[in-house]
């Protein structure tokens, strides 16, 4: 790509970044503010913040943003006008295709099992009999450069390996991988849009020099009260069931009231609201309503809720999580003056 067309494509992406609201996430206008002044300067992003808050889904917008080009057919997306990969640069690659922006999204799960191997690639056993093993065509590309002229979304980052993380030092500073069985340098353009949850114990700190590599945006759970019952219609299963909008509004309410209950330490995500959501409908259609009542709500409490949520230790060596939410939800009633549970002290 010369520099003028690299120039106009620049200049086209900028333009939808500020003219994007990014629909698909409801609220959240200061993480997204500070998306969109990240993407303009084209640095990385490490979005944290708690689950269920829209992380991933934003990452999906930002990729839609992106231009449709055309790349070689290779596994690297070279540009035609640049290619990086041995085999466009030898001829070999035959053909062209066009890409969306979101058919560049290469996704990365963090996880313990993740490898260095995984991210960068490694040699083939079927192609090193083909081609011999120090045949740059017994490579299999990882997905970074899978992610080429794309986003790659890095989901829970700090639950891989340092080994891993350190795989990316690399590519972040120079825009280029090393192939170390190879000695060669192969070069990888794209943004990297990572996650991590900071409630989220049983992770690997993630080093000062990785994190230099980044900008971090906050993101945090619904600002208030109807934008979590929007994003709750909008995210949650829909039945041929009527649900009332008080009995969803106290829903909501008993959720949003358990994120600020001084007794628990890991709170509920927006996931357990969507799923009081899903689960009240379902408890209707079994006893054959065509619309949710409120024991539909509390029968599904303890089965949606118990273990998305932790006490903190004092109060979690006196009672149950069980025993807790029951009194959580008793409290709520008769503090609002709902209808009484119909099974008193006996949640499903």
């Amino acid at each position: 790509m010369n520099n003028k067309n690299k120039q106009n494509n620049n200049k086209e992406f900028i333009k939808t970044i500020l003219e994007s609201d990014f629909k698909d996430i409801i609220g959240q206008e200061e993480a997204k503010k500070q998306i969109k002044s990240t993407l303009i300067t084209n640095r990385h992003i490490l979005i944290i913040g708690p689950p269920g808050v829209g992380k991933t889904t934003i990452a999906k917008n930002v990729s839609k943003l992106l231009p449709e080009i055309e790349v070689m057919n290779c596994p690297y997306h070279c540009l035609p006008e640049k290619p990086i990969c041995p085999f466009c640069k030898s001829g070999k690659t035959k053909g062209k295709k066009r890409l969306k922006g979101i058919d560049r999204f290469v996704r990365v799960q963090g996880s313990p099992d993740l490898t260095v191997e995984d991210l960068i690639g490694d040699i083939d056993p079927i192609k090193a009999m083909k081609f011999g093993p120090s045949s740059i065509e017994a490579f299999t590309p990882g997905k970074i450069f899978k992610a080429n002229n794309g986003i790659l979304f890095f989901d829970e980052i700090n639950r891989c390996p340092e080994k891993v993380q350190n795989a990316l030092l690399q590519v972040l500073s120079e825009g280029k991988v090393t192939i170390g069985s190879y000695d060669i340098d192969i070069e990888s353009n794209f943004i990297l849009i990572a996650t991590m949850n900071p409630e989220d114990k049983s992770t690997e700190p993630l080093s000062d020099v990785l994190l230099d590599r980044f900008d971090v945006v906050y993101m945090s759970y619904p600002e208030d009260l109807e934008k979590e019952i929007k994003i709750v219609k909008m995210k949650g299963k829909k039945y041929d069931i009527v649900f009332p909008d008080d009995v969803l509004k106290n829903t909501i309410i008993f959720v949003r009231e358990l994120r600020q209950d001084e007794n628990i330490e890991k709170m509920p995500s927006v996931r357990a609201s969507i799923g009081l959501y899903e689960r009240a409908q379902s408890n209707a259609l079994i006893r054959k309503s065509n619309k949710v009542d409120y024991q539909d709500i509390y029968d599904a409490i303890i089965s949606v809720l118990s273990y998305r949520i932790r006490l903190k230790p004092s109060i979690r060596y006196l009672k149950t999580i069980q025993d807790y939410l029951k009194e959580k939800i008793d409290d709520f009633i008769e503090k609002n003056k709902l209808p009484k549970n119909k099974i008193k002290g006996d949640y499903l």
